[in-house]
């Protein structure tokens, strides 16, 4: 049982359930910063920490608060976790911290981390409230990250730029310069850019789903066994 429980919040995490592509919640930094493939993953470890994070103290808070303090309850943890990891960032990852900015103490408002603090943290125990808030977080951080690997890529032709920022001078040398001399495509690292690239992932995602739903009912149509049927005749035989 639990196993099938945890198997659900995986896969509603990573897919199914997915907070961007799915729930299309917490679009104010989607497509704020996720300019660059940097960007998009510094944010999308604060999310996950703070997703994680403020699951499991609701989760261990469930059964003590009424429900006239649930909510207001609840946004003050979001608030404590984000406000650590915004001072976490701003003392080990002080120029990242600059560039994200305002990004940072949003994760408060973002609706994703509230959303699963109320349906699911406030009425499950911490190690599955913990595992949604990973979860969650994480398929918030793949979506992130691979729209900013897409615009930075069509905005600049290459790929990891900055990346010491976040991982220090090990990654000095991350940067991939795909496409040599190349001028741009400054739409793709503007908002709209954002916002046609959000729509493409959405738009794949839905021809997925359906394909594999298609491929679903076939296979179920191939195993279901044809049922015999009697034929009956009737009037006289001369």
């Amino acid at each position: 049982m639990a196993a099938d429980l945890y198997r659900k919040i995986t896969v509603d995490g990573l897919w199914k359930n997915n907070p961007a592509l799915v729930q299309v919640l917490g679009l104010c930094p989607l497509l704020a910063v996720s300019g660059s493939v940097v960007n998009a993953l510094a944010l999308g470890m604060a999310t996950i920490g703070v997703l994680m994070c403020s699951n499991i103290a609701v989760s261990l808070i469930r059964n003590a608060t009424t429900d006239a303090i649930r909510l207001p309850s609840f946004v003050m943890i979001i608030a404590a976790f984000t406000t650590c990891v915004e001072f976490l960032m701003n003392a080990f990852t002080y120029e990242l911290y600059l560039i994200l900015g305002i990004f940072i103490p949003l994760i408060t408002t973002n609706c994703t981390v509230l959303g699963r603090a109320e349906a699911f943290a406030s009425k499950h125990g911490v190690f599955a409230s913990a595992l949604d808030g990973f979860m969650m977080g994480t398929g918030f951080t793949a979506v992130l990250v691979l729209l900013g690997a897409i615009r930075e890529l069509l905005g600049t032709g290459g790929l990891f730029a900055n990346m010491h920022l976040l991982f220090g001078d090990i990654a000095l040398n991350w940067h991939l310069q795909l496409i040599t001399d190349y001028k741009g495509f400054l739409v793709a690292i503007l908002p709209p850019g954002a916002f046609l690239v959000l729509g493409l992932l959405i738009a794949g995602k839905n021809i997925i789903d359906a394909n594999m739903a298609a491929r679903a009912a076939a296979q179920k149509a191939k195993a279901e066994p044809v049922a015999s049927r009697r034929v009956r005749t009737t009037g006289a035989i001369s």
